[in-house]
């Protein structure tokens, strides 16, 4: 090839530029990569990687807004079955107190002071009906309009419920029963007593399973929202290693296309010496 010696179009100079800026535009990118962790972090590095990648981000978010809403139902479950497990305990005494006002021997006095130990365990009972509240949101309390709470387990619209318990009424039930007597006492140990501790266990049941229905589903969504963001990292994500090893050779190659252009830039006032 014919070399052309002039001072108006200096090819080598041409060529020495295009290096120079093909290697500041892949330091650019390398450059770009080490310092945001990402291969792909626009539409202009890779479009339809990064439209994959927005997608898979967009579903992280559901699936943490699900997860969200069941650590918020399992968070109403626990504390009705708090509530539920110290009505529970404190069945067992009342039972005892129910007992003893079975007995004909005791004394008027004495009946007097287990009927008003008796209330006052009911009273307790009722204080923990009331207590057993999370977010606004009470299991245990129908007579306060309590419902049924549905939570969305999964981003296909499953739903995981936690059913509303009626403690209440058979609280207030046994607490307004007649214990005048010990045959009233028996009478109410067999049926309003009984009827209770049913309602109390069947509650503890429900709510045992429900909650541990949550538990289940939240850890699952942990591993599926685990497993979604290392596949998003595989689109995304830049090998830091590799990348630190090419940032060193672009700036070497930045460092000999400086020179190199320079000594190009250098040719027409060599051809200045064959005039003098």
């Amino acid at each position: 090839m014919a070399v052309q010696n002039s001072i108006n179009t200096n090819v080598g100079s041409f060529v020495a530029l295009r290096n120079l800026n093909s290697v500041n535009r892949n330091l650019d990118v390398v450059q770009n990569r080490v310092s945001t962790g990402l291969k792909v972090s626009g539409a202009l590095d890779d479009a339809s990687n990064f439209s994959i990648a927005q997608g898979i981000r967009g579903e992280l978010k559901a699936i943490g807004a699900v997860t969200q809403g069941l650590n918020n139902a399992k968070g109403i479950g626990k504390v009705a079955i708090a509530g539920t497990t110290a009505i529970s305990d404190l069945l067992q005494t009342v039972r005892q107190k129910l007992t003893e006002l079975s007995n004909e021997g005791i004394t008027t006095a004495q009946r007097s002071i287990l009927t008003d130990d008796f209330n006052q365990l009911l009273s307790q009972a009722a204080n923990f009906i009331d207590n057993a509240t999370f977010n606004g949101v009470n299991l245990l309390d129908t007579a306060a309009v309590s419902t049924d709470v549905n939570t969305l387990s999964n981003l296909a619209g499953g739903t995981l419920t936690l059913t509303a318990q009626d403690l209440r009424t058979t609280v207030v039930t046994l607490a307004g029963a007649t214990v005048a007597d010990a045959s009233a006492a028996q009478n109410v140990l067999a049926n309003e007593y009984a009827n209770l501790e049913s309602v109390v266990n069947t509650a503890l049941g429900s709510l045992g399973a429900e909650v541990r229905a949550l538990e289940l589903q939240t850890s699952f969504l942990e591993q599926i929202s685990d497993a979604t963001d290392e596949g998003l990292g595989n689109i995304v994500d830049a090998d830091l290693a590799r990348e630190s090893a090419r940032l060193t050779s672009l700036q070497v190659q930045q460092q000999l296309s400086v020179q190199t252009l320079g000594i190009a830039n250098q040719r027409p006032q060599i051809l200045q010496g064959l005039f003098r």
